[in-house]
C-alpha cells in the first residue's frame, strides 16, 4: 500500500520555440550592435595619443556596466 502513495511529478514544459531560437538571437544582435557603437564612437573623437587605449577602455566600461545592470537576470 505505501509503494502506491507515490506521488507523480509532472515534467516541466519545454519553453516556446520563441525562447529557444528568437530570444538569445535578438540578445546576441543587441549586444553585439551595444559593442560595435560603443567602440566606434570612443575613436571618433581619437586625440591621437590615446592610441589604443581609448577603444579598449571604451569597451571595459561597456562591459563593465552591463554586468551590473544585468547581473542578476
Amino acid at each position: 500500500q505505501d509503494v502506491m502513495d507515490i506521488e507523480v511529478k509532472p515534467k516541466p514544459s519545454r519553453p516556446h520555440w520563441y525562447e529557444r531560437h528568437v530570444q538569445p538571437c535578438v540578445a546576441e544582435l543587441l549586444g553585439t550592435a551595444l559593442f560595435i557603437f560603443i567602440g566606434c564612437l570612443s575613436v571618433v573623437e581619437d586625440s591621437g595619443g590615446t592610441g589604443r587605449l581609448q577603444p579598449a577602455l571604451a569597451h571595459g566600461l561597456a562591459l563593465g556596466v552591463a554586468v551590473a545592470v544585468l547581473g542578476d537576470i
